[in-house]
């Protein structure tokens, strides 16, 4: 089954509530139409109502049986009980006047509907720069226990061919604590898209062929990984054709159930994730679906300002998907 028709029959008529801060931009009106129609979401749109009427109007939009809240006249009984609650999550570093103030943005608002449980998810980003979308999150949402950062995956699609590159986003540089938590983040999102994930930590060297601290921190990072998630079918350090081809893999890494099969690239650093989902994408012909962000304790996706209706509509789907924990 293709990608979203899978992730498709796997949301839907869930119920899960996403909320969308950009509900002005005709993009976001066009996706969420979509969604509620395919009984796949309920969304909520955030925005001003006036405004969020004229586009709607414009483009032919019809909004009925979408939530849409301003927050600025949000009722003051629930606006009082999310200040409350964002001055507790803050804990000290934010005062009751500035969170009064911070709920009036669209990105904190929504974020706020997440973390009180009003949501399952958020969508953010067509017309927000990332720090927008992601900061909110990070302050309030936070990250899932065991993982100090987010990070950033890629779902890399060929025909039948599946697999996840991570970290291809976020994180610049890794030290091993951080790779061995985006591996153990990267194997739950494959089970996200319906992959079994076998995980590979790459370097340049694989089981001791070559000698440097880039390689050690591999090493360190899949032990630690292995501490932390044992259940997880994880291996390092391993080449990448150690990792992906099967005869490389019997040949360099014997015994080993991961190399020669694995689904789930964990890269060493930004730069290296980022260099090879592309090459995989112009020169193998993969679609890289993402970025993904993985780590947070519920769903929040970042996306592009360059973004069109249908890509709002299948960021829309994986939030979803993420929200639903089996």
């Amino acid at each position: 089954m293709e990608l979203f028709e899978q992730l498709s029959a796997k949301v839907k008529n869930q119920g899960k509530i996403l909320v969308f801060p950009e509900g002005e931009d005709a993009r976001i009106q066009g996706a969420v139409v979509r969604l509620l129609a395919d009984g796949l979401a309920k969304p909520i749109l955030l925005g001003k109502q006036a405004e969020i009427d004229a586009v709607a109007k414009d483009n032919g939009f019809d909004l009925t049986g979408i939530e849409i809240i301003e927050p600025a006249k949000y009722a003051s009984e629930q606006k009082e009980e999310m200040i409350n609650a964002l001055v507790d999550r803050r804990n000290g570093k934010t005062d009751a006047a500035t969170a009064a103030k911070l709920v009036e943005d669209v990105n904190y608002f929504g974020t706020m509907l997440v973390y009180m449980k009003k949501a399952d998810g958020m969508v953010s980003g067509a017309t927000h720069p990332t720090g927008d979308t992601v900061r909110p999150a990070l302050q309030i949402i936070k990250t899932v226990p065991g993982s100090k950062r987010i990070s950033g995956s890629f779902v890399m699609q060929r025909g039948d061919e599946r697999y996840i590159f991570a970290d291809a986003a976020i994180n610049i540089d890794l030290d091993a604590q951080t790779m061995a938590e985006i591996a153990i983040q990267s194997a739950k999102t494959a089970k996200v898209f319906g992959i079994d994930p076998k995980v590979a930590m790459l370097s340049f060297s694989t089981k001791g062929s070559a000698s440097a601290p880039q390689v050690d921190k591999v090493v360190e990072a899949t032990k630690i990984a292995h501490e932390m998630a044992p259940e997880i079918e994880l291996d390092g350090e391993l080449q990448f054709d150690t990792a992906f081809v099967d005869s490389v893999g019997a040949s360099k890494a014997p015994g080993s159930t991961v190399a020669g099969h694995a689904n789930v690239f964990v890269f060493p650093d930004l730069q290296s994730g980022n260099i090879g989902y592309k090459i995989a994408q112009r020169l193998g012909g993969f679609e890289a679906v993402g970025p993904i962000l993985q780590g947070l304790a519920a769903p929040v996706s970042d996306l592009s300002r360059g973004a069109n209706e249908e890509d709002v509509y299948k960021t829309a789907i994986i939030t979803a998907a993420q929200a639903i924990t089996d």
